[in-house]
């Protein structure tokens, strides 16, 4: 008994029932009994697929599918391994799916980078070394004005690609080829190996370190605000709430009685998706003063419906949408907050997820225990809060080395500033 060939189908144009155009692809399915039937799916209009090769591409997935049960199939394309994690993986599956900011941060990196190197190489023949060396060389269009720290460059030139970007790519090239392992399309994972350490090796140490504020420099921002602006911020910095978190933030969501506010939703590029993860869904702590600030912006804004959102967009060039959705937060920053930060002479990179560092750094100073800091942040792991989000700030560490320099030096005492200083000039 011969085994069943691989099948790559065909494609061709048909017309549906309402006298549209559309692309058809046709196989054979082979029954238990050896029959043979005929199958056909619609793959999409020719608005959809303007070519043939489009709707060719289109249909990697569904070809990876039909012959998924073939023990003899074996060579697998990247191209058709990420068409078919798309259409597995990349798709809304509500509660048990992945949020929609994650699919659209891994279909960015699909198709700007894995997508274009990769797409052509059959999987049995991507090795470590190979995925590990690319990585090395990887580059990205160099900004005009460079962020404070990172390497300056003149005109249009081209930078390294950062560390932690090279990482997320690394570990989504490991989920698809963990994705084929599961559908039977490979047998092994290059990216991670079979041993800790054997894989591909790529840190994600950072280039520069985020910076924080001090409370001088957060009170003088907040200070030279308008009241939007000003209550935004301020309930950013002292919730630590993510930009599509606080973006998302209607009033319904806000108990003014119990000073409480539900993180139900987040907001990005104006596409409403659940929350990161299932810690970040924990009910935030509003304090006294920013329930006053809530309220004043409430008696301000037009748009006070329990289902409206708490900062709507206001603009005109809004249209119909007016009220209707969420304002863009990255374009506040731009217009509003960070010209502010330049008018005052503050050098630091500032963003809305420099608040959220900020916080988790004052409240470490503050001696607030560990897991009290993780929960406000909302974090899965206490690893992540120490380890990512919080800085120890100079007079901490100072006073730390005090106190073992005290421990040391019996006749250690507190030294009036400028006494070191003094003692070099005198040498």
């Amino acid at each position: 008994m011969t085994t069943a060939r691989y099948q790559k189908g065909c494609i061709s144009q048909s017309l549906n029932g309402s006298g549209t155009k559309v692309w058809i692809f046709r196989w054979y399915e082979v029954l238990p009994d050896g029959k043979r039937i005929r199958k056909k799916r619609q793959i999409g209009t020719l608005e959809e697929y303007k070519t043939k090769v489009a709707a060719e591409k289109a249909v990697l997935g569904l070809q990876l599918s039909i012959n998924t049960h073939k023990p003899e199939f074996r060579s697998v394309t990247m191209g058709q391994l990420i068409q078919h994690f798309r259409e597995k993986e990349l798709v809304d599956k509500g509660e048990e799916g992945r949020a929609w900011s994650t699919r659209d941060r891994y279909e960015s990196y699909l198709s700007h980078w894995i997508e274009p190197r990769w797409r052509e190489a059959n999987l049995h023949d991507i090795k470590t070394p190979m995925v590990e060396e690319w990585l090395s060389k990887l580059q990205r269009q160099a900004k005009k004005t460079p962020r404070i720290g990172l390497p300056q460059t003149t005109g249009a030139g081209k930078v390294p690609l950062a560390r932690a970007t090279k990482a997320k790519i690394r570990n989504l090239m490991s989920v698809l080829f963990n994705h084929a392992i599961r559908w039977d399309f490979a047998a092994c994972n290059p990216i991670s190996g079979p041993n800790r350490g054997s894989g591909v090796r790529q840190s994600s140490k950072r280039m520069s370190v985020p910076d924080v504020l001090d409370v001088a420099e957060l009170q003088a921002i907040i200070a030279n605000l308008q009241l939007r602006e000003r209550v935004m911020l301020f309930l950013d910095m002292a919730t630590g709430l993510r930009r599509g978190e606080l973006c998302g933030i209607k009033w319904k969501d806000i108990d003014f009685e119990n000073l409480l506010i539900d993180v139900r939703r987040s907001v990005v590029d104006q596409v409403v998706g659940r929350c990161k993860t299932e810690a970040s869904e924990k009910p935030v702590p509003l304090d006294e003063y920013m329930a006053i600030d809530l309220l004043e912006w409430f008696r301000y804004t037009q748009y006070r419906d329990p289902e409206d959102w708490v900062f709507a967009s206001n603009s005109n060039r809004a249209g119909r949408k007016r009220g209707k959705q969420p304002l863009w937060l990255s374009t506040v920053m731009r217009y509003h907050i960070q010209p502010v930060v330049r008018k005052l002479g503050i050098k630091k990179r500032v963003s809305w997820h420099t608040f959220r560092h900020t916080y988790s750094t004052l409240l470490k100073a503050n001696g607030e225990d560990v897991k009290v800091v993780q929960e406000l942040l909302r974090h899965g792991s206490s690893r992540i809060t120490l380890d990512v989000y919080t800085q120890a700030q100079m007079p901490a560490k100072r006073a730390a080395q005090q106190r073992i320099v005290a421990m040391v030096r019996q006749d250690a005492g507190r030294l009036p500033r400028g006494t070191a200083t003094q003692a070099l000039g005198t040498q």
